[in-house]
């Protein structure tokens, strides 16, 4: 039988450093309580909002795709019903995110706050059509949706901040380079 060789491509090497740094995240937060089900800062989208700032969708996806999955395999929630909300979130985030940032001067802010209510209306639709299909439910939406704003503003903030940090150093990496003299 061959020998099947593969090699890690820079970006895979960036997507795996950064996934790894949301699913840290992902786990410490699953470790808080929360105060209604579903309620959870989600700073590891923090990651998810760099990634797509500064090395485009495809990186993104990739980060919050490994983080549904590997957060859930780490904390015992994989194919459950976290597992499948978290996944509906995700992805109703990285579709809100690919058509928003298409659209003219929509901020990180505005990405943020887009992807938290994407993420947070998916959640509580699937739960519930499959999980709780009680019209009772409704009367908790308004407060999931201003729990998701507010985070989403959260994650905002700090994605500027870091996204700042991040051009500074590559300024000031650029200017320490050696000029050429050509």
């Amino acid at each position: 039988m061959p020998l099947i060789t593969l090699s890690a491509t820079e970006d895979d090497r960036r997507i795996a450093a950064f996934a790894s740094l949301a699913i840290a995240m992902h786990v410490v937060e699953a470790a808080f309580p929360s105060p209604l089900p579903g309620v959870k800062p989600g700073l590891a989208n923090v990651v998810t909002l760099v990634a797509l700032q500064v090395w485009g969708w495809r990186s993104a996806a990739w980060i919050s795709g490994l983080r549904v999955v590997v957060g859930a395999l780490v904390t015992g929630n994989f194919l459950g019903p976290g597992f499948v909300l978290s996944c509906a979130g995700a992805v109703a985030a990285l579709l809100a995110l690919a058509v928003a940032r298409r659209l003219p001067g929509v901020s990180i802010f505005g990405l943020s706050v887009v992807a938290a209510l994407a993420h947070m209306a998916s959640q509580f639709g699937v739960a519930y059509v499959w999980l709780i299909p009680h019209p009772g439910m409704w009367h908790l939406f308004p407060v999931l949706m201003t729990a998701a704003l507010l985070f989403g503003l959260v994650s905002g903030r700090i994605s500027v901040i870091l996204l700042r940090r991040i051009e500074t150093h590559t300024h000031e990496t650029l200017k320490a380079l050696p000029r050429s003299t050509d």
